[in-house]
């Protein structure tokens, strides 16, 4: 991994305001400006057009952060935010509608909708993984729906916080939608000026300090989070392509995924042969480059090595790991002690256990017994175990026959639940998570029919309230 880059320069260091920043941002907002669908469609053009001629100059700075090929940076931060934009920005006037309900009996004469309206100011702490698609991507959101938005990206992946900093005020309303850099304690006090709405992407620890931060001012959030990601590989399942599948995905930015599959539950008839062709899959999506996976940072390399140095399993793939380049070889371990740090902890590295299991009953049991995950990934023929499966198994979001996919899509929310998260987003779902629903009923003065359940209060008007109520 690189790293000519100059690290970013905190709030601090730059005298920085925050307090009079997030005050500029809420003017921004209270003129009244970002209300307008021209305004959010501008927006999002821009915004697409950020993503789409800067791809050169993106993919360099994913590459200096986390030795991320350029192909890896176009599929999976360049073109899903760049879609995600493109989507919102064609969809919004649809979504901005009014929605009207028809009322009982009892309301009538009278008409009631749901009014879409902005929140205001929306905080959005990305992460360093997917810097630009898990900042920018819930942006698109939080513009879509008319707010007002201060970025904040991670400092862990400086050459694309650094980057964004300077391309965002290129692209986008400079007095609407802020980016502010800056670490952990920067984060906190922009929480601290009480956003209308917040939404962060990170580790489920730094969550839940993110959500208590965020009750003091009763902001509503947002979270997306992580946990382990099971993938059950069921004894019918098409071998081959599930030891591709998970090979791939599972190498694909290191591992360093929130929805990367954390563990795989293998019935034990086809577990061997499943094993043996994730390490030809290995072998033969790595032989362009060898050397192992580069890893984001010497903490998490020094977090994964310990991990994989207490496994009680057996090291079936990879096991090596260069400290001076801080990579580690793709690894998989076949059966691990189910209480050691690789089944109890969040992996988000190249490293895959596989648990031998008796039967597809007893991979719903193990996957229900731990804490819900973000993703949750299925491989079988049968339409049985599918839909057993899709009813019994909790996730945040589940895909079968393949793994990350449902991420990319905007015709579907994606978001976790429990320990994993709150909220979703992308598409509809991102606009409609970032408004307010405000109730709306209006009714005509004349004529006054309400006039027949006033006070004084009389039998006959008793009788007709309890046949109207």
């Amino acid at each position: 991994m690189t790293t000519d880059y100059v690290a970013p320069v905190s709030a601090a260091e730059r005298s920085l305001d925050i307090p009079d920043l997030v005050a500029g941002v809420r003017a921004a907002f209270a003129s009244g400006r970002t209300r307008p669908v021209e305004w959010r469609r501008t927006q999002l053009h821009a915004l697409e057009r950020l993503m789409t001629e800067n791809e050169g100059a993106i993919a360099t700075a994913l590459a200096q952060d986390l030795g991320r090929k350029p192909f890896e940076a176009w599929l999976a931060d360049i073109a899903s935010t760049a879609s995600e934009a493109h989507d919102a920005a064609k969809n919004v006037g649809k979504w901005m509608r009014r929605k009207h309900r028809r009322l009982e009996l009892s309301q009538l004469p009278g008409r009631g909708w749901v009014e879409y309206e902005p929140y205001g100011t929306v905080l959005v702490i990305g992460a360093w993984n997917f810097p630009f698609a898990l900042t920018l991507g819930p942006a698109v959101g939080a513009i879509a729906a008319g707010n007002a938005v201060v970025l904040k990206p991670s400092e862990v992946s400086p050459a694309s916080s650094a980057l964004m900093a300077e391309l965002v005020p290129k692209y986008l309303d400079n007095e609407a939608i802020k980016v502010v850099e800056g670490d952990g304690a920067v984060s906190q006090e922009l929480i601290a000026q009480g956003f209308d709405r917040l939404c962060f992407t990170g580790g489920t620890e730094i969550g839940r300090k993110v959500y208590e931060s965020a009750a003091t001012h009763l902001t509503p959030v947002t979270l997306e989070l992580g946990g382990k990601s099971p993938v059950i590989v069921a004894a019918d399942a098409d071998v081959a392509v599930a030891a591709k599948r998970i090979a791939w995905t599972k190498l694909i930015n290191s591992g360093q995924i929130c929805i990367a599959p954390d563990y795989v539950l293998a019935d034990a008839k086809i577990r061997d042969e499943l094993v043996t062709r994730m390490g030809e899959a290995v072998a033969k999506f790595e032989s362009d480059s060898p050397g192992g996976k580069p890893i984001v940072n010497e903490r998490h390399f020094e977090r994964l090595t310990a991990a994989l140095a207490a496994t009680k399993g057996r090291v079936a793939v990879g096991g090596g790991s260069d400290a001076t380049t801080l990579r580690i070889d793709p690894t998989v371990v076949v059966d691990p002690d189910l209480d050691e740090p690789l089944m109890s902890d969040e992996i988000f590295g190249p490293i895959l256990p596989v648990v031998t299991v008796g039967s597809v009953d007893e991979a719903i049991e193990f996957v229900n017994a731990r804490p819900k995950p973000l993703a949750a990934y299925l491989f079988t023929r049968s339409k049985t175990v599918r839909e057993r499966v899709i009813r019994q198994v909790a996730a945040g979001g589940m895909l079968i026959n393949h793994l990350l996919f449902h991420f990319a899509t905007t015709k579907l929310p994606f978001g976790g639940v429990g320990p994993s998260g709150m909220g979703g987003y992308h598409g509809r779902w991102g606009f409609e998570e970032f408004s307010h629903r405000k109730s709306v009923l209006t009714k005509p003065t004349r004529p006054d029919l309400t006039a027949l359940i006033y006070p004084p209060y009389t039998e006959k008007a008793w009788k007709l309230a309890r046949r109207l109520f």
